[in-house]
């Protein structure tokens, strides 16, 4: 009687040996040359937004507590605790219309030009006719900067020979003086600005329309929903990182904004904002370093205090799903 043999093992069924395993995490491994490159370009960049971004913010919280004018060496800071936010809030009176004043804007863009943008980006998905130029013509003004911006538009508000005033036909008889007027100079501007932001909107919600599955609003159709229900049920809750996206970019937007309102009037007679007084206390004839870093760190404290709640109730959605 033949002994009874186990029949052979299937060819890949069996385990690699040490010599292979070993050989596979030779080949995997990083050479040092690799590593050495990895870490440069990795690391510069790291070192740059830290040694730009984050050493100059930590410096200006800082010398938010302290009184100096820039003069002399470090020795010379005279540190005042928390006196400079009190002078600040009871002693400044530019302070609470700057203050205003960025909020009106910060509102204006969170609310016009968003709605603008996603209409915009609603109809340019529809696979219109020219649609490529309509993007870039669209687009355009946000490839501007917001010192040409104001140059701009100051041509087109000026009182006798602007543009809008001779649409109006007020420019021989009553001619408005959109930038000089207090009451009206700040919503002018503001027109300026989200002709600009608009685009940028646009072009964020566009590319966030387009990773939508098509399949859902065939669903979406099949179910008898018309074109209203299909968007705000199943298109625009797709677009929630496209959301956070947006309302980061804006709350940025909103309280940088500088450079228009210092050209058209050094942000002064209603257009005073918040940046414009950080860069008159630092750089300006008063000099006061300590004034000026501390309304950096309110202008801080104010975008944090909008994007961080959205965020974490993001994250918060996210994590319950």
């Amino acid at each position: 009687m033949t002994a009874l043999q186990s029949p052979p093992e299937p060819a890949g069924t069996t385990e690699p040996s040490s010599s292979s395993r070993r050989t596979k995490r030779r080949a995997t491994a990083l050479a040092p040359r690799d590593k050495l490159i990895l870490g440069l370009m990795l690391g510069i960049p790291a070192l740059v937004h830290i040694a730009l971004v984050w050493v100059p913010a930590f410096g200006s919280v800082v010398l938010s507590f302290s009184s100096w004018d820039g003069i002399g060496g470090f020795e010379d800071i005279e540190w005042v605790g928390f006196q400079n936010y009190v002078d600040i809030f009871t002693r400044y009176p530019r302070f609470w219309p700057a203050f205003q004043h960025n909020l009106i804007w910060l509102l204006f863009l969170l609310v016009i030009p968003t709605v603008a943008g996603l209409l915009l980006a609603v109809l340019l998905d529809r696979q219109l006719r020219f649609g490529r130029l309509y993007q870039s013509a669209l687009y355009l003004p946000m490839v501007l900067s917001l010192a040409l911006v104001g140059f701009i538009w100051q041509l087109i508000y000026q009182p006798e020979q602007g543009l809008l005033n001779n649409v109006l036909g007020t420019a021989s008889t009553d001619p408005v003086n959109w930038l000089g007027d207090p009451d009206i100079n700040l919503y002018a501007v503001l027109v300026a600005a989200g002709w600009r932001h608009t685009g940028y909107i646009m072009l964020l919600y566009l590319a966030g329309l387009k990773s939508v599955d098509p399949a859902l609003k065939e669903a979406a159709a099949l179910d008898g929903a018309n074109a209203w229900q299909t968007f705000f049920r199943v298109t625009f809750p797709v677009l929630k990182p496209v959301n956070v996206v947006v309302l980061v970019v804006t709350v940025i937007e909103g309280l940088r904004a500088f450079d228009i309102v210092y050209v058209i009037n050094k942000g002064r007679n209603g257009l005073e904002l918040l940046s414009v007084l950080v860069t008159d206390n630092i750089i300006g004839e008063s000099s006061r370093i300590g004034w000026g870093s501390a309304l950096a760190v309110i202008l801080l404290l104010i975008a944090l205090g909008v994007i961080i709640p959205r965020l974490f109730q993001v994250f918060r959605e996210e994590g319950r799903s």
